[in-house]
């Protein structure tokens, strides 16, 4: 249900090259509405993970910018950007 009132799709996935822990960055349009930039495909001690957009504040400290209300979201969000990023697609 959520993918369709969603509709997500990875508008562009660029993948990173060497061995940092940051795999690839990726935008995603959701339902043609709003195009959200500055996801991160992660590789974390459990596997692949998906950071959300973050951004600095004054003192030097990082804070997500963009929050899924809830676990479900989170989850299709992550299994949308993995698929692409592992497929191409």
């Amino acid at each position: 249900m959520v993918s369709e009132i969603l509709n997500v799709k990875v508008d562009k996935l660029v993948k990173l090259e060497g061995e940092g822990k940051v795999k690839a960055f990726c935008d995603l349009l959701f339902g043609e509405l709003f195009l959200i930039k500055g996801f991160r495909v992660v590789e974390g001690e459990k596997g692949l993970f998906v950071g959300m957009p973050q951004q600095q504040s004054k003192q030097g400290k990082w804070f997500n910018v963009f929050i899924p209300a809830t676990d479900e979201i989170r989850e299709y969000i992550k299994e949308v950007v993995l698929q692409n990023y592992q497929t191409g697609e």
